[in-house]
């Protein structure tokens, strides 16, 4: 299964392509961020983003997307702007014919590093050891959006051995 993860946010955008083969195995395909000046309209920046990540569903045809879902901060204006990028890697998601996954931040820590509370370094080293990496992804909205694609992939692993378990009792 191929997976794109997006990590949301208005200034920078990280997405991450992740492929899991028959035997669960990781491995990575592309990651980045797609960057936009926090100076220029909002509007702008949101259409620059769905259009690129239109093109990056495109030409790597992967079979879901998985999307961090903003946390809530004592900063309400942020969360409302990533809220808003959010939305449009869901609307990119569904404009695509794909399906769109959110998952929390301590989800994606949990299910990466097996512990909710991990720290962006921690996060960026077991994205590095489970897709075989040399170095960390960069930039960090890169790794954390690969993340958030090893996540779905593991969630859906674990949801397929939950299944299989049911249908044998």
């Amino acid at each position: 299964m191929k997976v794109l993860g997006i990590d949301p946010g208005t200034v920078s955008m990280g997405y991450g392509v992740v492929v899991a083969d028959e035997n669960d195995d990781l491995s990575m395909l592309a990651c980045g961020a797609l960057r936009r000046s926090g100076s220029s309209p909002i509007g702008e920046r949101l259409n620059y983003y769905y259009h690129e990540l239109i093109k990056i569903v495109s030409h790597y045809k992967p079979e879901a997307v998985a999307i961090e879902r903003p946390f809530l901060a004592k900063n309400v204006r942020s969360a409302l702007a990533i809220g808003r990028a959010q939305a449009v890697a869901i609307l990119a998601a569904a404009g695509s014919g794909l399906p769109s996954y959110e998952y929390t931040p301590a989800q994606i820590k949990q299910t990466v590093t097996n512990y909710g509370a991990s720290s962006k370094d921690q996060i960026a080293e077991m994205v590095k050891l489970q897709l075989g990496l040399e170095v960390v992804p960069q930039p960090s909205d890169a790794a954390d959006a690969l993340a958030c694609a090893i996540c779905h992939l593991r969630m859906m692993r674990l949801g397929g051995i939950i299944a299989s378990a049911r249908e044998e009792s």
